[in-house]
């Protein structure tokens, strides 16, 4: 009758079938058990995928390899190995597959920031809320999908453009954020003449193009309106959230709602409002004075979610020695704004 060992070192060349590595490289022989007396071996393997006319066909070139050794009958359990291993050892055009962030199977998730007029700072949010994100451990990357208005590489102060490696693009790093901007493919900040449909070929190559590595989140500064790029990242990205930024003035949360509705009726799940330029504050009285009135994103909030922050008109401090005109530091009152933003945002996602 076979012994444990013999039956691991006959099913040590066997391949699995998806990633085409032995069990022996996979560590795929999980548990053998052999009952002498009635000639039985009950095996638990684990492999790439379970329930597949692969794990079939797997099936029964194990139990005619153990019959044909001396096994009456055989017990054959599967489970599916960790993802690491999979990782690991998967073929490269899977693996190619699962990088695409449009793939569908992917652990990222997609965050559009948008507003329904242009002005309103939507451009800021996005840039703060990623380094908010960040800093709270999160693995970020930012599409500039505003492809007509874009202006996130100049408001992180980035003045270098991607690298090509083999035939994908490697997005520009800043602040330990990922960034891709249609800034980087225009030379002297050359108006942007295309039409919808190439700028939708455009935006589609950021996706599967672009070297991402693993996200945690990927944020997306959309246009302003409902326009063709809106309704793209709509029709690509079926499971993204949106946060709609609007400043307090009642016109420009009157013309947000606009893009939560279109938001909705794509059955984007919409995580609140963002009230940008809430208030002036004084450093002399400390009063705040409402420049641009009072209530617009509470009302739009009414109408959509809850506000999930208020950010005062304030630039960010100075620093000699960095230069990144909008964003705000982390003990700056915006910046940890924007932290309590964020980790709102995480709680919402997670949930």
């Amino acid at each position: 009758m076979l012994t444990k060992e013999e039956v691991i070192k006959l099913l040590n060349p066997v391949k699995d079938p998806f990633l085409h590595k032995t069990l022996e490289e996979t560590n795929g022989i999980k548990d053998v058990t052999i009952k002498e007396e009635k000639k039985h071996v009950s095996v638990k393997l684990a492999i790439g995928k379970t329930n597949t006319a692969e794990q079939m066909q797997l099936q029964q070139q194990v139990v005619g390899i153990l019959k044909k050794n001396g096994a009456t009958t055989v017990g054959l359990r599967f489970e599916q190995l960790p993802e690491d291993v999979i990782r690991k050892y998967q073929p490269a055009a899977e693996k190619e597959k699962e990088a695409s962030l449009l793939g569908g199977n992917t652990n990222t998730k997609f965050l559009a920031i948008a507003s329904g007029k242009g002005g309103v700072g939507k451009s800021t949010v996005t840039v703060n809320l990623a380094i908010a994100l960040q800093r709270l451990g999160k693995k970020v990357g930012v599409i500039d999908a505003d492809i007509y208005g874009f202006s996130i590489p100049d408001m992180m102060g980035i003045d270098h453009r991607p690298q090509v490696r083999g035939q994908k693009i490697i997005p520009v790093e800043r602040f330990g954020v990922k960034v891709i901007s249609m800034g980087f493919f225009v030379e002297d900040n050359s108006p942007i003449i295309w039409r919808g449909p190439m700028l939708g070929k455009m935006l589609t190559s950021f996706f599967k193009e672009v070297e991402w590595g693993e996200l945690d989140y990927l944020l997306l500064d959309l246009p302003p309106g409902t326009g063709d790029i809106a309704m793209d990242v709509h029709e690509m990205l079926p499971s993204c959230k949106e946060i709609i930024v609007t400043t307090p003035h009642p016109s420009a949360a009157f013309v947000a709602a606009r893009a939560g509705q279109m938001a909705m009726k794509t059955e984007h799940e919409i995580l609140g409002v963002v009230e940008n330029m809430s208030y002036f504050e004084s450093k002399k009285t400390g009063e705040k004075e409402y420049v641009f009135g009072h209530g617009g994103g509470q009302k739009l909030a009414e109408v959509l979610r809850k506000v999930l922050g208020q950010l005062r008109l304030e630039q960010p401090y100075e620093e000699e020695d960095e230069f990144a005109p909008s964003v705000y530091q982390t003990d700056h009152p915006n910046g940890q704004e924007y932290h309590r933003i964020a980790s709102k945002v995480v709680a919402a996602m997670d949930d």
